[in-house]
């Protein structure tokens, strides 16, 4: 056929461009119809928000350290060295040599370290992206609290007043704190060190203001003023904490001026004395909240039995569980803690504790790794008393046991004093049990096991077992094959694994007719 006639090439180019995109996009779209795993076409859309984010690295946390020590130098002594008369010839060199630190430190965090941080966006974890820290806020609040004001010195003399904007680093403190509390154990101890850091340093102001106002009237005027004896910090702060705290005994006011102050000093001392007082409580709260459910629930399990009048030695063997359980791991139940957890999470903490354990099993000895994990995860964590028995000859064995701490001991004979074998952590027992069929009594528990002190097991159900073979067929056929017991020849398992000689087997026939077997109720173990 003849070509096409095109008028407009442009548009016709356009439009065909068009075609094929929109065809390209067609089967695309019919290729995520058939296969639901193939990945979207539709591009992510832009997110203009992100997260700082960086790994509880301690170098950095010791980095912070530094940065918030250098933030507390000027916080604290800028007020004290603007209000008292700290400024002369001997001290004004060492408090430039300090100044220039603290400046020094906050220059290299800001140009080396802030830029190197890791952050999150749309998902992606950005390593280090120093166009993103020069278009943030925090930046320009960086750059404005490192301002040279105290070039004004050299023209209007030498003061902390210029030194005000270093304030502003304010959020690098709050960061300190934040990364600290992630890395403490305890880290309400951080808190309450905070909280009577806040508390301090309003003592500190009010008494560099109390200073001011007596300066402002004239030291040793009036009665209420500072007289100006002894060292005026110590002696400004010691006014501060019983104004501020509203002990009382305080000289009384005698001008305007001096009415003024100390009424305001009044209503700001029972706000930010209340304020930090309910923090306080709140923090300790927190710190104690553990304590308070552990009392709370041992209280009512208590209050129970005493209702239903369970006799005293049962009461005293549960307070001694919910005392060691508490004082063994924290908490009373571990699950409550793990399912919160994301399932990554939780996997990896099983996978730590018990993987090495489960593949040394002999009866999961080939199965599939996979599997083994699932079944890490259905484990839960029991705490036997001293004398408690896990299991009992003679039972239905639908559990198998993981020793995580402590030991048990395999008992046997009269009052099962008798003590054949101890099991320490790490050891497994009961796992037969899990595949027998209970057709001749092949679940059935052949042993006494009791807890040697206090033991901490991990237990695996049946029901959960099998659960996790379903999805695992060639696990589950590996299994069925070695819970199949072997046939031997009557005998073997007496004799061990060698066919009995003539001569044995016929010492062992005087040895039944004699009655000795029979006297000591011994059965042929075969």
């Amino acid at each position: 056929p003849p070509p096409p006639v095109v008028y407009f090439r442009y548009t016709d180019d356009t439009l065909r461009e068009l075609a094929k995109k929109l065809k390209e996009r067609t089967a695309e779209l019919k290729e995520k119809a058939i296969d639901p795993y193939a990945t979207s076409p539709e591009v992510t859309p832009p997110v203009s928000k992100s997260c700082v984010f960086l790994s509880p690295d301690r170098r950095y946390i010791a980095w912070l350290t530094v940065v918030a020590v250098a933030y507390n130098y000027n916080v604290w002594f800028c007020p004290a060295r603007l209000a008292f008369p700290y400024h002369n010839d001997t001290a004004n060199r060492f408090w430039i040599f300090f100044d220039v630190l603290s400046d020094v430190v906050n220059v290299v965090d800001i140009i080396i370290w802030q830029p190197r941080l890791q952050f999150v966006k749309a998902g992606d974890i950005i390593v280090s992206d120093k166009v993103h820290y020069r278009k943030s806020q925090r930046f320009k609040i960086d750059m404005a609290s490192i301002l040279p004001f105290d070039l004004l010195c050299l023209q209007f003399g030498f003061s902390s007043i210029y030194r005000l904007n270093r304030f502003l680093r304010i959020e690098s403190f709050f960061e300190f704190s934040d990364r600290l509390e992630s890395i403490m154990a305890k880290a309400y101890i951080w808190r309450v060190a905070r909280t009577t850091g806040y508390l301090l340093y309003m003592l500190h102001l009010n008494a560099c203001a109390y200073y001011v106002a007596s300066v402002h009237q004239g030291l040793a005027t009036t009665t209420w003023v500072y007289d100006g004896e002894g060292t005026a910090y110590i002696r400004c702060y010691y006014y501060a904490v019983r104004s501020l705290i509203n002990i009382g005994g305080l000289p009384e006011p005698v001008t305007t001026f001096e009415i003024t102050f100390q009424m305001a000093n009044f209503f700001i001392g029972v706000f930010v004395f209340s304020s930090l007082i309910g923090q306080m409580r709140d923090v300790i709260g927190a710190a104690t909240a553990g304590q308070t459910y552990f009392r709370a629930s041992m209280d009512g399990c208590v209050e129970y039995m005493n209702t239903y009048t369970i006799p005293k030695l049962c009461q005293n063997r549960v307070r001694m569980w919910y005392n060691y359980t508490w004082a063994a791991q924290g908490m009373l139940d571990e699950s409550e803690l793990l399912d919160k957890m994301p399932l990554v999470m939780r996997t990896a903490i099983a996978v730590d504790i018990n993987l090495a354990t489960f593949q040394k099993i002999a009866l999961f000895q080939g199965c599939d790794q996979q599997m083994l994990v699932d079944m890490l995860l259905r484990l839960k964590s029991i705490i036997y008393l001293p004398g408690d028995f896990v299991v009992k000859k003679g039972d239905i064995g639908k559990e198998m046991y993981i020793i995580k701490s402590g030991a048990v001991q395999v008992v046997g004979g009269p009052d099962n004093s008798i003590v054949f074998v101890t099991l320490k952590a790490g050891c497994v027992f009961g796992e037969i049990s899990l595949l027998q069929s209970a057709k001749d009594g092949g679940n059935r528990r052949t042993a006494n096991v009791k807890a040697h002190g206090f033991a901490n097991l991990f237990v695996l159900e049946k029901k959960d077992l099998f659960d996790i073979l379903v999805h695992y067929p060639e696990s589950q056929k590996v299994l069925a094959r070695k819970a199949k017991p072997e046939e031997k020849p009557k005998g073997m398992a007496l004799f061990g694994q060698k066919p009995p000689t003539p001569k044995l087997l016929k010492a062992f026939g005087n040895f039944r007719k004699g009655g000795v077997m029979d006297k000591l109720k011994v059965k042929p173990l075969h």
